[in-house]
């Protein structure tokens, strides 16, 4: 099935898409808010991340569509591209939700949950470049840490929500921040629908 000398353009595609999200959630982690004018900018960055997304996944589809054989099953490589976008849209949703609210402070729960999707982009990223050196068998392990990362959030969702309902009296927090942790949530699920697909690619392929 596979050229072992050259890597096969959808892979390289697959792990470029891969890439940029890694890259857009590395920055939506590390960039630095003071106040309100930096939420503005991170979202509009993020804008421009998801923005360039679509254009990754629509330059992908287009050769799908024109090409008459491909490495893997064509819907496993269009499923998979779009489980990878779908971690980066949630993100985007996530920021616009902070710069809509004006949240300059996110507590430690955010933090934590942040923590866990940056980790799961790098272990995308790993599994993605062991796909494009058409090891599948090794990329097996990758998603199986992002399945214990997004069981991670799992815990941090429970705990926070707990937690606030103990803690905060505002209602409008309450709203605001249950909001937040039901998104990072969701990023942490599409994490883990990546490594569905993958262990699906793995399971047909290796």
């Amino acid at each position: 099935m596979f050229n072992f000398n050259k890597t096969d353009p959808f892979f390289t595609s697959l792990l470029e898409i891969a890439e940029h999200v890694q890259e857009a959630i590395h920055f939506a982690n590390d960039f630095k808010i003071e106040n309100v004018s930096d939420l503005k900018e991170l979202s509009i960055t993020l804008k421009n991340y998801e923005r360039e997304g679509d254009t990754l996944i629509y330059e992908l589809t287009t050769k799908l569509n024109t090409s008459f054989m491909t490495p893997i099953e064509r819907e496993d490589i269009l499923e998979l591209s779009i489980k990878m976008d779908d971690i980066l849209d949630g993100m985007e949703h996530f920021v616009a939700h902070l710069e809509m609210f004006s949240l300059t402070v996110i507590d430690e729960y955010a933090h934590a949950f942040m923590e866990n999707i940056v980790k799961s982009t790098d272990e995308i990223v790993k599994a993605l470049q062991l796909l494009s050196k058409k090891k599948l068998s090794d990329m097996r392990d990758h998603a199986i840490l992002i399945k214990q990362l997004e069981s991670i959030c799992d815990e941090i969702y429970r705990t926070s929500i707990k937690q606030l309902f103990i803690k905060e009296k505002d209602p409008i927090q309450i709203i605001q921040l249950k909001d937040l942790y039901e998104q990072l949530e969701e990023v942490a699920d599409y994490c883990e629908d990546v490594a569905n697909t993958i262990e699906t690619i793995i399971m047909r392929n290796a």
